[in-house]
């Protein structure tokens, strides 16, 4: 019987379960999709109780058929996401939708008393995202639902509530409380004192290698406190590398990169420019500039699409053309995207009249959101560090053109594709090695 290490993998979109043999290899996997339900407002949000009971019949399935032997299970989310539990160890509230609006005017007592907006936002590393800061939530449930929040007893980020579903164990990690939740202080490397304030207990983050022995359908498995995925997709690099400076490009609906070596504190400028830090399992900062271009770079592939009335996955057959790159380059035209920060994530149809064809506003398009790309980059990358090399994982490292624009836009990096498949999932796997 093969020897395993089972991950949850959950995305916004995808639910997923690998086996990962002694080799890492995946040697089996799963995935499904939920249909959203409505939350006690009539918002969309994740059906979490199908997820756990689909999450907890796999593993099960796993260990009746006989073919594998779980030693250790782990888990890796989106960020974002909080479960309530009661005294009893039940879960008391739907997981609400990030995406959720939340008025921050009802917060402003908050970033008042902890020196203001900017000053809280750089500390925490943490820009004033609304639901997006889980610290947020936190106070919205504490002041919109009293009847929930009086009987909470315990705050679980989505990671350790998937782990506390085998453990019954409250825990936290340094990858989730790091992760743009307003509750960690930066500037200290601990939770910041506004949650002693507001009389909120988190449990103390553990290290991401410690796992706790749990009998599950009667055999002992080692179980992981769980991931945020951004975090856990550095973890295969940086592995690889072996303190070899470098910076992650995660690309797909948010396009983040991510300096696993910077030793500079997170400035004003920065935070301004939608830059944040992140933490890897072991408490240390990842500055990272996390811009919402993937979502950009798909509105209007639909867009190109029905305009020039072509395939919507064009853009990947087209010929790599180094002349118009470097025409675009010169001309250093913007058309799609804003100068600044971009606020605006719809498709304009008559911006498309300018170009006589897909190739040439595809292009364009591409070189925008390169030249923010490298913006990005150059941010998170402390003044006295060469960054050499530039890692890419995720859908766009099989964009020819997206990697041709960044190779002219930053000829002094090294553009490397990453060969690691299921970064986040495989990040979660290597940090309960030892348990196999």
């Amino acid at each position: 019987m093969k020897k395993v290490i089972a991950i949850i993998d959950i995305g916004k979109t995808n639910k997923k379960l690998f086996l990962f043999d002694e080799k890492f290899n995946v040697v089996f996997n799963n995935s499904k999709k939920f249909e959203e339900i409505k939350d006690d407002d009539g918002f969309p949000c994740d059906d979490i109780e199908a997820i756990e009971n689909w999450i907890q019949n796999q593993i099960k399935t796993i260990q009746e058929t006989g073919n594998f032997k779980i030693k250790a299970i782990n888990f890796t989310t989106h960020g974002a996401s909080l479960l309530f539990l009661n005294k009893e160890g039940k879960r008391i509230t739907p997981l609400y939708n990030y995406l959720k609006p939340l008025n921050l005017d009802d917060f402003k007592n908050l970033y008042k008393t902890n020196g203001g907006v900017d000053e809280f936002s750089r500390k925490t590393a943490s820009p004033a995202y609304g639901m997006l800061n889980t610290g947020i939530q936190m106070l919205s449930i504490k002041a919109n639902k009293p009847r929930i929040w009086n009987q909470v007893d315990a705050i679980l980020h989505y990671p350790q509530y998937l782990s506390y579903l085998f453990t019954k164990k409250i825990t936290a990690d340094f990858t989730s409380v790091g992760a743009h939740t307003a509750t960690w202080d930066f500037d200290n490397m601990q939770y910041h004192s506004w949650l002693k304030d507001e009389n909120i207990n988190l449990p103390e983050p553990c290290k991401g290698n410690e796992a706790v022995m749990a009998v599950i359908n009667g055999e002992n498995i080692a179980v992981g406190t769980g991931l945020h995925d951004s975090s856990s997709s550095i973890i295969p690099i940086l592995a690889k590398e072996k303190g070899n400076d470098f910076v992650l490009l995660s690309t797909g609906t948010w396009i983040i990169a991510m300096n696993p070596f910077s030793k500079e504190t997170l400035t004003q400028e920065q935070l301004k420019n939608n830059c944040l830090c992140f933490m890897t399992p072991e408490k240390q900062q990842v500055k990272s500039s996390m811009q919402f271009l993937g979502r950009i770079h798909e509105v209007y592939l639909k867009e190109l699409s029905d305009y020039f009335k072509v395939d919507l996955n064009t853009h990947l057959d087209l010929v790599l053309s180094n002349a118009l790159c470097n025409e675009l380059i010169d001309e250093n035209a913007t058309v799609f995207l804003s100068e600044g920060i971009d606020t605006d994530f719809e498709a304009h149809h008559e911006i498309l009249n300018k170009f006589p064809s897909y190739e040439s506003a595809y292009y364009q398009l591409v070189y925008e959101i390169c030249k923010k790309v490298i913006l990005g980059i150059d941010l998170i990358t402390d003044k006295d560090a060469k960054i050499t090399t530039v890692y890419i994982s995720g859908g766009f490292n099989r964009n020819k053109v997206f990697v041709e624009f960044l190779s002219l836009l930053k000829p002094s990096v090294t553009i490397k594709m990453s060969d690691v498949k299921n970064e986040s999932a495989l990040g979660a796997a290597l940090l309960m090695k030892n348990y196999l």
